[in-house]
């Protein structure tokens, strides 16, 4: 699921870049919240017993100073009053995946992602969030470690999908 539909030089990707790269972690959360919101309304409320943001590398998140897809969930945590918990932890640095193919993409984010030591996820349902899909190699590669980890589901939830 996506709040937004990307697209190059339209709105969505000018509020990407306001997110990741001009010190805005208010507008992943309220557009979470918003999302969130829409989401109750639509009776989405009840699906899920914990929401799991992407993790950053933590050299990235000490640059940026916050994680785009954690923000975005608090406003979701917040809007659907469940429980956001950091499950995963990435273990190794990529680089930016926006030149890449999806093979490149796919290769990029093998065994990046692992649990963190004590991360119980014994059949909890995971809304599993991040800021944009493209290809969907990284949810892709954190959604199979919380599934290898006993996850009963995990569903997908971006603030926005499409472009490259």
């Amino acid at each position: 699921m996506a709040f937004l539909r990307f697209s190059k030089k339209g709105n969505s990707q000018k509020l990407l870049h306001q997110l990741k790269y001009r010190n805005s972690p208010e507008i992943g959360e309220e557009m979470g919240r918003l999302y969130g919101l829409s989401l109750v309304h639509h009776g989405f409320q009840h699906e899920w017993d914990v929401i799991v943001p992407v993790p950053l590398h933590p050299m990235k998140q000490k640059r940026r100073g916050y994680n785009q897809s954690e923000v975005f969930g608090k406003g979701l945590s917040k809007a659907l009053n469940i429980k956001l918990v950091n499950l995963l932890e990435r273990k190794k640095f990529t680089e930016t995946q926006t030149k890449k193919s999806r093979l490149e993409r796919l290769e990029n984010v093998e065994e990046v992602f692992e649990l963190k030591d004590g991360a119980e996820l014994a059949e909890l349902r995971v809304l599993l969030v991040d800021d944009v899909i493209t290809t969907g190699a990284t949810l892709c590669a954190c959604a199979n470690v919380l599934l290898a980890g006993n996850a009963k589901l995990v569903d997908l939830a971006t603030i926005a999908a499409g472009g490259q």
